[in-house]
């Protein structure tokens, strides 16, 4: 495996963008978000990951050791953490009752974890390493958001999945950058599963989700046009 990931960094990120997107979008469509099937499922990719890491020893590589470098500069990622609000700015309402309102609380936070990982962590690491840093910018990034196309397997129309892959590519770009210049992939889990965690809690507003998908779009331009002007870390040794 370590000969793998060494070697073909890429294609082993590609390889677990599969293994995720094959076995969570049936669950995912199948049973919902606050199922027990789409908890295991996310337990079972997220245990995988993480397991993986420990294996070939890449927590320092990958930034999970350490909290964020230079956060004064990095603006402490405020426009981050207050743009993760956004599924609560139309007020808040419970979308499911009891355990299944908790287990999709889990599952959200799991997805956070994974989806870090394997876009951030690996995928644009891999290619950063192999290629042009600014490929691997737009890359990790496009591909986070084409990746919400799977939601067309799971009931969504199409226009709202098209908005939701524009929002979600706005985020990758955010997430990117945050994690290049932070070199920490731990606030970018963090801030990723506070998203979709509030969405759980999330009152049907039309007019506060547009809002929302503005303000991420416009503060993702904005914010990482100024990220970009920082100096990049060493990685940590």
């Amino acid at each position: 495996m370590r000969k793998f990931y060494e070697t073909k960094p890429v294609l082993f990120a590609v390889l677990w963008i599969v293994i995720y997107v094959v076995l969570m979008a049936p669950l995912r469509g199948s049973y919902g978000d606050g199922s027990l099937q789409m908890l295991l499922g996310l337990v079972a990719v997220s245990t995988a990951l993480l397991l993986v890491i420990r294996l070939l020893g890449i927590e320092k590589e990958l930034g999970m050791t350490r909290w964020l470098q230079n956060g004064k500069a990095l603006l402490w990622l405020l426009p981050m953490w207050v743009l993760s609000t956004g599924n609560l700015w139309g007020g808040m309402s419970l979308r499911y009752d009891g355990i299944t309102t908790v287990m999709a609380v889990l599952s959200f936070l799991l997805v956070g974890v994974a989806e870090e990982i394997v876009f951030r962590g690996f995928l644009f690491n891999g290619m950063k390493k192999t290629g042009s840093l600014t490929v691997a910018i737009i890359v990790s990034a496009v591909t986070f958001g084409m990746g919400h196309i799977v939601n067309l397997l799971t009931g969504h129309a199409t226009m709202e999945t098209l908005v939701q892959m524009i929002f979600a590519v706005a985020w990758g770009f955010l997430f990117t950058f945050a994690y290049l210049k932070g070199g920490s992939l731990l606030p970018c889990i963090a801030i990723h599963s506070l998203i979709d965690v509030f969405s759980v809690f999330a009152r049907d507003n039309e007019t506060a989700h547009w809002a929302y998908i503005v303000a991420t779009v416009a503060a993702a331009l904005v914010y990482c046009l100024y990220l970009k002007k920082l100096p990049t870390p060493e990685p940590e040794k």
